[in-house]
């Protein structure tokens, strides 16, 4: 009976296994590695996307005419962050670095768990909360892609990144659902404690995956592994000044959260007009983020590889947008909720399961400093200068038209733009391999 039930058990699991593979367009040795990539991403983005709500909800408590200031504050904030973690780059060893990252936030959320249950109701604890957790994302999400562009080639990357990007999508689902259902037994300080949990999963599945890279490395590979990327706190600013094709994909990152940014204060102000309490702002938000990661996932799993090998980079990279474009031309006829929230998901679904693997494929054949020193500065930095600059335009068009319909025209143009820079990267990519 005990060896029938065994044979059953692992013929399941050949079948589960067989599924896998031809799903990630994986090899045989890849499997294993996939897998953990997708459990890093699972965990990961289960952690963040539970607190997601919680700083959505805590942006409109602080008050919707601060919310400009809270996207300044956490430029700012990254323009600290950043050469600090420059310098840690520089005196950790490379296969240990993402430890120190992930570890180092684990331990904020302790702080802010008894923050958030000492002082509650505090505005400035919910405004800190909204730019550490907007720093937290871009920094814990840069530095799992930099590993992931460390650990697959580009031929690996093409094939496998998409399914690896769904366990993202699939975090991205067990988060807002996790915390829609447990914000009132739990808390926001429990909240947190889950959250912290995640992330050292996200930590355990990291060492996997390094343990598969170490294996397959040669010594003088595994020696480099083991030492610090050289560089100054600044490397990756100036990497990016003196490389016209990081500058090009800083625009490409700078046009991507303007068009973000414009449908966030939109869809910010409706759901403040619609829904009163923080716990009820909490839920809509929970079930948006929820329902965004539902349609990503099946994206990540059953379309992104099989339109990567058909369309290539050129198509992940200008597909979304196109479709931006299109959104917004929308919108300026019917400013409606409905409209903007379906926009927003387009852009939403659009970036995890085409824009993001795209963007990651670019670093694969990049020297190591761009991956780890460039792409921070520019995941980091790039992006919250998007965000900052765009809330303030956002918010002075609004002020001075009166008209989401004007503004939404300007974001069609800017989205136009948008996919004239994904079309030039995708075209250098296959013309050099230098991109420095």
């Amino acid at each position: 009976m005990t060896s029938e039930r065994t044979r059953l058990n692992n013929r399941a699991l050949g079948i589960l296994l067989h599924t896998i593979k031809r799903a990630a367009h994986a090899h045989a040795d890849e499997v294993g590695a996939t897998l953990w990539g997708f459990g890093l991403f699972f965990f990961l983005f289960t952690s963040y996307a539970i607190l997601r709500p919680v700083r959505d909800a805590m942006g409109i408590a602080s008050g919707l005419h601060h919310l400009q200031w809270l996207f300044s504050a956490t430029f700012v904030t990254m323009l600290v962050a950043v050469p600090i973690h420059g310098w840690l780059n520089a005196h950790v060893a490379r296969a240990r670095f993402v430890d120190w990252i992930y570890g180092f936030f684990i331990f904020n959320m302790l702080l802010f768990a008894a923050g958030l249950f000492l002082w509650p109701n505090s505005p400035w604890v919910a405004r800190i909360f909204f730019v550490w957790l907007s720093v937290f994302n871009l920094f814990v999400v840069s530095v799992s892609w930099s590993l992931m562009a460390d650990v697959f080639d580009m031929a690996q990357a093409r094939r496998l990144f998409g399914f690896i990007a769904g366990g993202a999508s699939a975090g991205g689902i067990v988060g807002p659902v996790f915390g829609a259902l447990m914000v009132n037994s739990l808390s926001v300080s429990g909240l947190l404690l889950t959250s912290a949990l995640f992330l050292g999963g996200a930590a355990f599945a990291k060492a996997r995956l390094m343990q598969w890279r170490f294996t397959r490395d040669t010594p003088i590979e595994q020696e480099a592994r083991l030492q610090p990327v050289s560089g100054n706190p600044f490397s990756g600013l100036t990497l990016v000044v003196c490389s016209p094709y990081l500058l090009c994909l800083a625009a490409f990152v700078m046009l991507l959260t303007t068009a973000s940014t414009f449908l966030y204060f939109e869809q910010a102000r409706l759901v403040a007009e619609n829904f009163s309490t923080r716990g009820t702002q909490i839920r809509v938000f929970s079930i948006i983020d929820g329902s965004v990661q539902a349609l990503s996932l099946l994206c990540q799993l059953f379309v992104t590889s099989s339109f990567t090998r058909r369309f290539g980079l050129k198509g992940l990279l200008t597909v979304v947008p196109l479709l931006i474009v299109m959104g917004f031309l929308i919108l300026a006829v019917y400013p409606t909720f409905a409209v903007v929230a379906a926009v927003m998901g387009v852009r939403r679904v659009g970036e995890y399961a085409f824009i993001r693997p795209g963007r990651e494929m670019l670093f694969t054949r990049m020297p190591v400093a761009v991956k780890y020193r460039a792409k921070n500065f520019l995941d980091t930095v790039v992006y919250r200068a998007g965000d900052a600059v765009s809330g303030w335009i956002s918010s002075a068009l609004l002020l001075l038209a009166h008209s989401l319909s004007y503004l939404s025209c300007v974001g069609a143009f800017l989205a136009l733009i948008w996919a004239g820079c994904g079309y030039l990267l995708a075209q250098h990519q296959n013309e050099t391999p230098d991109y420095t």
